[in-house]
Protein backbone atom coordinates (compact mmCIF):
# COMPACT_ATOMS: atom_id res chain seq x y z
CA UNK A 1 0.00 0.00 0.00
CA UNK A 2 2.56 2.67 0.56
CA UNK A 3 4.07 1.73 -2.87
CA UNK A 4 0.97 3.37 -4.52
CA UNK A 5 1.09 6.37 -6.08
CA UNK A 6 -0.19 9.35 -4.24
CA UNK A 7 -2.85 10.02 -7.02
CA UNK A 8 -4.33 6.57 -6.57
CA UNK A 9 -6.85 6.67 -3.56
CA UNK A 10 -8.25 9.56 -4.14
CA UNK A 11 -8.86 8.88 -7.80
CA UNK A 12 -10.32 5.72 -6.73
CA UNK A 13 -12.85 6.71 -4.00
CA UNK A 14 -13.80 9.59 -6.58
CA UNK A 15 -14.13 7.49 -9.74
CA UNK A 16 -14.95 4.09 -7.52
CA UNK A 17 -16.95 4.98 -4.18
CA UNK A 18 -13.94 3.44 -2.05
CA UNK A 19 -10.17 3.79 -1.53
CA UNK A 20 -7.76 0.78 -1.87
CA UNK A 21 -7.37 -1.14 1.48
CA UNK A 22 -5.09 -4.15 -0.37
CA UNK A 23 -3.17 -4.50 -3.41
CA UNK A 24 -3.81 -7.64 -4.80
CA UNK A 25 -0.91 -7.55 -7.52
CA UNK A 26 1.28 -4.70 -9.39
CA UNK A 27 2.67 -5.11 -12.80
CA UNK A 28 4.59 -2.90 -14.79
CA UNK A 29 5.30 -2.79 -19.09
CA UNK A 30 3.97 -0.06 -21.54
CA UNK A 31 0.96 0.57 -18.52
CA UNK A 32 1.23 0.08 -15.12
CA UNK A 33 -1.81 -1.80 -13.75
CA UNK A 34 -2.73 -2.00 -10.18
CA UNK A 35 -5.27 -4.91 -8.74
CA UNK A 36 -6.65 -3.75 -5.68
CA UNK A 37 -9.20 -4.56 -3.04
CA UNK A 38 -11.38 -1.33 -2.17
CA UNK A 39 -12.64 -0.72 1.27
CA UNK A 40 -16.21 -2.03 0.66
CA UNK A 41 -14.04 -5.04 -1.08
CA UNK A 42 -15.07 -4.59 -4.75
CA UNK A 43 -12.20 -5.89 -6.70
CA UNK A 44 -10.88 -3.79 -9.09
CA UNK A 45 -8.14 -3.24 -11.43
CA UNK A 46 -6.56 0.67 -12.60
CA UNK A 47 -4.32 0.75 -15.75
CA UNK A 48 -2.20 4.03 -16.11
CA UNK A 49 -0.05 4.77 -18.78
CA UNK A 50 1.58 8.02 -20.35
CA UNK A 51 -0.95 10.07 -22.76
CA UNK A 52 -0.69 9.82 -26.14
CA UNK A 53 -3.61 9.89 -27.74
CA UNK A 54 -4.33 5.99 -27.80
CA UNK A 55 -6.33 4.89 -24.90
CA UNK A 56 -9.87 6.69 -25.26
CA UNK A 57 -10.40 4.42 -28.25
CA UNK A 58 -9.26 1.52 -26.82
CA UNK A 59 -11.03 1.17 -23.98
CA UNK A 60 -13.90 2.40 -25.50
CA UNK A 61 -13.61 -1.02 -27.94
CA UNK A 62 -12.81 -3.25 -25.09
CA UNK A 63 -16.24 -2.48 -23.76
CA UNK A 64 -18.14 -2.46 -26.81
CA UNK A 65 -16.62 -6.18 -26.80
CA UNK A 66 -17.27 -6.95 -23.13
CA UNK A 67 -20.88 -5.26 -23.26
CA UNK A 68 -21.61 -7.97 -26.21
CA UNK A 69 -20.12 -11.29 -24.08
CA UNK A 70 -16.76 -11.29 -25.50
CA UNK A 71 -14.54 -12.96 -23.06
CA UNK A 72 -12.59 -9.41 -22.04
CA UNK A 73 -12.88 -6.95 -18.72
CA UNK A 74 -15.62 -4.43 -18.88
CA UNK A 75 -14.06 -1.27 -18.40
CA UNK A 76 -16.16 0.48 -15.15
CA UNK A 77 -14.43 4.42 -15.73
CA UNK A 78 -13.67 6.45 -18.93
CA UNK A 79 -10.41 7.40 -19.28
CA UNK A 80 -9.09 9.96 -17.06
CA UNK A 81 -6.70 12.26 -17.18
CA UNK A 82 -4.15 12.68 -14.51
CA UNK A 83 -1.21 14.66 -14.96
CA UNK A 84 0.45 13.23 -18.18
CA UNK A 85 -1.28 9.84 -17.66
CA UNK A 86 -4.58 8.44 -19.28
CA UNK A 87 -6.13 6.46 -16.43
CA UNK A 88 -9.12 4.09 -16.73
CA UNK A 89 -10.52 1.32 -13.85
CA UNK A 90 -11.80 -2.49 -14.94
CA UNK A 91 -13.73 -5.02 -13.46
CA UNK A 92 -11.05 -7.93 -11.86
CA UNK A 93 -11.40 -10.66 -14.16
CA UNK A 94 -9.13 -13.42 -12.20
CA UNK A 95 -8.52 -17.23 -13.26
CA UNK A 96 -7.86 -18.96 -16.66
CA UNK A 97 -4.50 -20.85 -17.33
CA UNK A 98 -2.37 -20.19 -20.32
CA UNK A 99 -2.74 -22.47 -23.06
CA UNK A 100 0.99 -23.62 -24.05
CA UNK A 101 1.87 -26.37 -26.63
CA UNK A 102 2.85 -26.27 -30.26
CA UNK A 103 0.34 -28.76 -31.50
CA UNK A 104 -1.76 -27.91 -34.83
CA UNK A 105 -5.08 -27.96 -32.28
CA UNK A 106 -3.46 -25.10 -30.05
CA UNK A 107 -2.67 -23.21 -33.12
CA UNK A 108 -6.19 -23.26 -34.19
CA UNK A 109 -7.55 -22.77 -30.74
CA UNK A 110 -5.59 -19.08 -30.57
CA UNK A 111 -6.74 -18.44 -34.58
CA UNK A 112 -10.36 -19.33 -33.46
CA UNK A 113 -10.16 -16.24 -30.53
CA UNK A 114 -8.61 -13.89 -32.60
CA UNK A 115 -10.75 -14.34 -35.87
CA UNK A 116 -13.57 -14.42 -33.26
CA UNK A 117 -12.23 -10.77 -31.66
CA UNK A 118 -11.72 -9.40 -35.15
CA UNK A 119 -15.30 -10.29 -36.25
CA UNK A 120 -16.66 -8.10 -33.23
CA UNK A 121 -14.15 -5.12 -33.83
CA UNK A 122 -15.36 -4.92 -37.35
CA UNK A 123 -18.14 -3.23 -36.11
CA UNK A 124 -16.62 -0.65 -33.60
CA UNK A 125 -16.77 2.62 -34.89
CA UNK A 126 -13.38 4.70 -33.03
CA UNK A 127 -10.98 6.97 -33.56
CA UNK A 128 -8.08 4.76 -34.78
CA UNK A 129 -5.72 4.11 -31.92
CA UNK A 130 -2.31 5.76 -33.24
CA UNK A 131 0.48 5.85 -33.17
CA UNK A 132 0.77 1.68 -33.13
CA UNK A 133 1.67 0.19 -30.07
CA UNK A 134 6.33 0.32 -30.05
CA UNK A 135 6.28 -2.94 -31.06
CA UNK A 136 4.37 -3.50 -34.20
CA UNK A 137 4.85 0.44 -35.41
CA UNK A 138 6.24 -0.80 -38.87
CA UNK A 139 4.23 1.95 -40.37
CA UNK A 140 6.05 4.88 -38.71
CA UNK A 141 6.89 7.95 -40.70
CA UNK A 142 10.09 8.94 -38.50
CA UNK A 143 13.17 8.81 -39.92
CA UNK A 144 15.43 5.61 -40.24
CA UNK A 145 14.56 1.55 -40.43
CA UNK A 146 12.81 1.63 -36.70
CA UNK A 147 10.38 4.13 -35.08
CA UNK A 148 11.81 6.92 -33.06
CA UNK A 149 12.00 6.19 -29.52
CA UNK A 150 15.10 7.33 -27.20
CA UNK A 151 15.65 5.15 -24.98
CA UNK A 152 16.48 2.57 -27.46
CA UNK A 153 18.12 4.73 -30.03
CA UNK A 154 20.44 6.09 -27.37
CA UNK A 155 21.96 2.51 -27.01
CA UNK A 156 24.60 1.61 -29.03
CA UNK A 157 22.95 0.16 -32.10
CA UNK A 158 26.38 -1.11 -33.38
CA UNK A 159 25.03 -4.20 -30.90
CA UNK A 160 22.35 -5.46 -33.56
CA UNK A 161 23.53 -7.82 -35.76
CA UNK A 162 23.19 -7.40 -39.74
CA UNK A 163 20.72 -9.99 -40.20
CA UNK A 164 18.35 -8.46 -38.04
CA UNK A 165 18.39 -4.81 -39.42
CA UNK A 166 18.22 -6.74 -43.14
CA UNK A 167 14.83 -8.69 -41.76
CA UNK A 168 13.82 -5.71 -40.94
CA UNK A 169 14.88 -3.40 -44.02
CA UNK A 170 12.78 -6.30 -45.87
CA UNK A 171 9.82 -6.67 -44.03
CA UNK A 172 9.04 -3.22 -43.74
CA UNK A 173 9.64 -2.68 -47.17
CA UNK A 174 6.77 -5.39 -48.32
CA UNK A 175 4.42 -4.02 -45.45
CA UNK A 176 4.99 -0.17 -46.59
CA UNK A 177 3.88 -1.92 -50.69
CA UNK A 178 0.93 -3.15 -49.73
CA UNK A 179 -2.05 -1.05 -50.83
CA UNK A 180 -5.08 -2.43 -48.09
CA UNK A 181 -7.08 -0.93 -46.08
CA UNK A 182 -6.79 -0.56 -42.37
CA UNK A 183 -8.66 -2.21 -39.48
CA UNK A 184 -9.21 -2.32 -35.82
CA UNK A 185 -7.30 -5.47 -34.08
CA UNK A 186 -5.53 -6.50 -30.89
CA UNK A 187 -1.35 -6.37 -31.52
CA UNK A 188 -0.24 -8.03 -28.51
CA UNK A 189 -2.03 -11.48 -29.14
CA UNK A 190 0.20 -13.81 -26.90
CA UNK A 191 -0.39 -16.39 -24.61
CA UNK A 192 0.46 -14.89 -21.78
CA UNK A 193 -2.86 -12.32 -22.48
CA UNK A 194 -4.87 -15.01 -22.98
CA UNK A 195 -6.37 -17.05 -20.25
CA UNK A 196 -8.48 -20.59 -20.84
CA UNK A 197 -11.08 -22.46 -18.83
CA UNK A 198 -9.60 -25.95 -20.50
CA UNK A 199 -10.53 -25.94 -24.29
CA UNK A 200 -12.41 -22.20 -23.49
CA UNK A 201 -11.11 -18.77 -23.67
CA UNK A 202 -11.78 -17.33 -20.74
CA UNK A 203 -9.89 -13.64 -20.74
CA UNK A 204 -8.20 -12.23 -23.41
CA UNK A 205 -6.43 -8.99 -21.76
CA UNK A 206 -4.30 -6.15 -23.02
CA UNK A 207 -6.29 -4.04 -24.75
CA UNK A 208 -4.13 -0.80 -24.82
CA UNK A 209 -2.23 -2.92 -27.68
CA UNK A 210 -5.33 -2.29 -30.02
CA UNK A 211 -3.73 -1.26 -33.50
CA UNK A 212 -4.84 0.38 -36.60
CA UNK A 213 -3.41 -2.02 -39.72
CA UNK A 214 -4.21 -4.16 -42.31
CA UNK A 215 -5.91 -7.19 -41.00
CA UNK A 216 -3.63 -9.86 -42.93
CA UNK A 217 -1.01 -7.81 -41.30
CA UNK A 218 -2.56 -8.01 -37.74
CA UNK A 219 -3.47 -11.89 -38.37
CA UNK A 220 0.66 -12.63 -39.23
CA UNK A 221 1.48 -10.40 -36.24
CA UNK A 222 -0.70 -12.94 -34.29
CA UNK A 223 0.46 -16.14 -35.86
CA UNK A 224 4.07 -15.42 -35.22
CA UNK A 225 3.37 -13.91 -31.58
CA UNK A 226 0.57 -16.48 -29.94
CA UNK A 227 2.73 -18.87 -28.28
CA UNK A 228 4.78 -16.14 -26.62
CA UNK A 229 3.48 -17.23 -22.79
CA UNK A 230 6.77 -14.81 -21.08
CA UNK A 231 9.67 -13.30 -22.84
CA UNK A 232 8.80 -12.65 -26.67
CA UNK A 233 8.88 -16.09 -28.83
CA UNK A 234 8.67 -16.29 -32.48
CA UNK A 235 6.06 -19.37 -32.86
CA UNK A 236 7.26 -21.93 -35.64
CA UNK A 237 6.94 -21.75 -39.03
CA UNK A 238 4.03 -24.32 -39.03
CA UNK A 239 2.19 -23.35 -35.99
CA UNK A 240 2.14 -19.94 -37.83
CA UNK A 241 0.78 -21.87 -41.38
CA UNK A 242 -1.95 -23.71 -39.26
CA UNK A 243 -2.62 -20.42 -37.48
CA UNK A 244 -3.03 -18.23 -40.58
CA UNK A 245 -5.16 -21.04 -41.99
CA UNK A 246 -7.21 -21.80 -39.69
CA UNK A 247 -7.82 -17.70 -38.94
CA UNK A 248 -9.21 -17.52 -42.96
CA UNK A 249 -11.53 -20.51 -42.18
CA UNK A 250 -13.01 -19.02 -38.96
CA UNK A 251 -13.31 -15.62 -40.96
CA UNK A 252 -15.03 -17.42 -43.96
CA UNK A 253 -12.41 -15.72 -46.22
CA UNK A 254 -9.69 -16.80 -48.17
CA UNK A 255 -6.88 -14.25 -48.12
CA UNK A 256 -5.44 -12.98 -51.68
CA UNK A 257 -2.12 -13.75 -52.48
CA UNK A 258 -0.68 -10.42 -51.56
CA UNK A 259 -3.02 -10.73 -48.15
CA UNK A 260 -0.58 -13.55 -47.34
CA UNK A 261 2.43 -12.14 -48.45
CA UNK A 262 2.05 -9.30 -45.83
CA UNK A 263 0.56 -11.77 -43.29
CA UNK A 264 4.10 -13.51 -43.51
CA UNK A 265 6.16 -10.66 -43.56
CA UNK A 266 4.67 -9.03 -40.68
CA UNK A 267 4.80 -12.17 -38.46
CA UNK A 268 9.13 -11.19 -38.85
CA UNK A 269 8.54 -7.75 -37.97
CA UNK A 270 7.84 -7.92 -33.92
CA UNK A 271 10.69 -10.56 -34.14
CA UNK A 272 12.69 -8.09 -35.14
CA UNK A 273 11.90 -5.83 -32.58
CA UNK A 274 12.36 -8.10 -29.87
CA UNK A 275 15.53 -9.57 -31.30
CA UNK A 276 16.99 -5.27 -31.55
CA UNK A 277 15.92 -5.16 -28.11
CA UNK A 278 17.71 -8.49 -27.00
CA UNK A 279 21.08 -6.95 -28.43
CA UNK A 280 21.08 -3.81 -27.21
CA UNK A 281 20.05 -4.95 -23.40
CA UNK A 282 22.42 -7.99 -23.76
CA UNK A 283 19.37 -10.52 -22.96
CA UNK A 284 19.21 -13.96 -23.72
CA UNK A 285 19.10 -14.26 -27.41
CA UNK A 286 15.17 -16.16 -28.14
CA UNK A 287 14.45 -13.96 -30.44
CA UNK A 288 17.81 -13.38 -31.87
CA UNK A 289 18.43 -17.05 -32.39
CA UNK A 290 14.51 -17.99 -33.52
CA UNK A 291 14.66 -15.09 -36.24
CA UNK A 292 18.48 -16.37 -37.06
CA UNK A 293 16.55 -19.62 -37.80
CA UNK A 294 13.33 -18.71 -39.51
CA UNK A 295 14.05 -15.44 -41.51
CA UNK A 296 14.75 -16.79 -44.72
CA UNK A 297 11.79 -18.82 -45.20
CA UNK A 298 9.17 -16.57 -43.71
CA UNK A 299 10.69 -13.71 -46.19
CA UNK A 300 10.49 -16.05 -48.99
CA UNK A 301 6.75 -16.66 -48.12
CA UNK A 302 6.46 -13.00 -47.78
CA UNK A 303 7.89 -12.17 -51.35
CA UNK A 304 10.06 -10.03 -49.15
CA UNK A 305 13.56 -8.37 -51.43
CA UNK A 306 15.71 -6.52 -50.83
Amino acid sequence: MDELPGWLPGWCLEHLGGEPAEVLFRRESTSVVFGLRLTDGTEVVVKSRPEDGRAESCVTAQARLAERGFPCALPLTPVVGVGSLAVHAEEFRPGGEMLRGESTEIAARYAEVFARLMDELATVTVEPPLPNPRWSRWDHTDPGLWPSLDFLDALDQSRVPAYVTETAVRVRKRLLAADLPCVLGHADFEAHNLGWHGVEVWAVHDWDSLAWQPEAALAGAASGAFMSGGPPLLAPIEGSEVFLAAYQDFRGRAFAVAELEVAWAASLWAAAHNARWEALHGTAPLSLDTLRAQASERLRRANAVL
